[in-house]
């Protein structure tokens, strides 16, 4: 049984992808051309957004977003401890301090309340990831950044193609950011990401940092970075966003299923008026070795997404953070377990996974 079903959704959309690949290679058109600026296009239609640029993975997305926004040495950013290391890794990279603040039950992101408490006046950006598919309260959350002046980052490499009262992720916050990575909601066959924002200047500035700081052949404006998409990829992805939001669909329909039968754990938490792009199915369980053994012996594929906050982890140990700072984030560390999820898994596994928590 496949934790993610890549060679079926492969196989479902053989034919377009391959034929997509092989223009690429007959046009020999690597770096950039048109197939690049056809999917960065199709990419802004479907975000309902001015600017979509693609790049070569969400990691870079976000230091470029970063980077566009001017956080540097002495600056602060306000970020999540329960999310993968990109997040915050990119703050520290870029020289700023990433301030490392509690969840909210309600969904797994950061607690609003929270936030509030470590807004200083170093404070420049704010990183909202949207665990697991589901966003938080961008609203919200852009109105708290607008009164403080601070700016509003969405990292969205879990949740493209969700939505917030119909609006789609990756098109609310100042700058937004995705990941393609293959496991993603929209994934392509290697590395990948992209970056959104409405505002003219910032889009401008990103497509420079993101080819060397280069405004023309050998002119470089910036010190900027190689963070391009590859066209092989957009030509990829081109394809598979056409089948993005059915996919969603077939998504949700697992995930009900997967609520109305699962038992003996805590099921992920779900919002009204939110569309969860269920990049993971994530339940909570006490004992979690005890299940992880029990389902392998089943065959049954898990993961654990994350096991350890990032305020403590060793990379993190600068900045003095201790067991029992974050609470939330320490406990749901320890209980969440993710299970077999894409729109392609099949009924006869989804069974055995209900059953194996009967």
């Amino acid at each position: 049984m496949p934790f993610i079903d890549l060679n079926a959704q492969y196989n479902a959309y053989k034919n377009e992808i391959d034929n997509a690949i092989n223009d690429v290679l007959q046009n020999a058109s690597f770096i950039g051309g048109a197939k690049l600026e056809e999917f960065e296009s199709n990419l802004a239609q479907y975000v309902g957004i001015k600017h979509a640029i693609g790049c070569s993975s969400g990691t870079s997305a976000l230091f470029l977003a970063l980077m566009a926004l001017g956080v540097g040495k002495d600056d602060e950013v306000i970020v999540p401890s329960f999310t993968f290391i990109a997040t915050a890794e990119m703050v520290a990279l870029i020289g700023a301090k990433p301030v490392f603040v509690d969840i909210d039950y309600k969904d797994y992101n950061l607690s609003l309340e929270e936030i509030q408490k470590a807004v200083t006046p170093k404070t420049k950006a704010l990183v909202a990831v949207s665990i697991f598919g589901l966003m938080p309260d961008m609203f919200a959350l852009k109105e708290l950044c607008k009164n403080h002046n601070i700016a509003l980052i969405e990292d969205g490499a879990q949740s493209f193609g969700a939505s917030q009262k119909d609006i789609k992720s990756c098109a609310i916050a100042d700058i937004s950011c995705t990941s393609f990575f293959p496991s993603k909601p929209l994934g392509a066959y290697g590395d990948g990401g992209a970056i959104f924002t409405q505002d003219d200047e910032l889009a401008q500035r990103i497509k420079i940092y993101l080819n060397h700081g280069q405004v023309q052949r050998y002119k470089h404006k910036y010190i900027g970075v190689n963070a391009r998409l590859d066209t092989i990829q957009a030509a990829i992805l081109n394809v598979k966003l056409k089948y993005l939001d059915e996919e969603i669909k077939k998504r949700e329909a697992i995930a009900q299923i997967y609520d109305d039968n699962l038992k003996n754990c805590i099921l992920p938490p779900r919002k009204d008026g939110f569309v969860n792009a269920w990049a993971q199915y994530s339940v909570r369980v006490s004992n979690r070795e005890d299940w992880m053994q029990k389902l392998q012996d089943q065959g049954i594929p898990t993961a654990v997404h994350y096991p350890l906050g990032l305020h403590l982890q060793e990379a993190f140990e600068y900045l003095a953070y201790k067991k029992g700072d974050l609470p939330k984030t320490e406990l749901l560390s320890n209980e969440i377990l993710s299970l077999p999820m894409s729109a392609f898994l099949k009924e006869e596994h989804q069974a055995r996974v209900i059953e194996a928590f009967q």
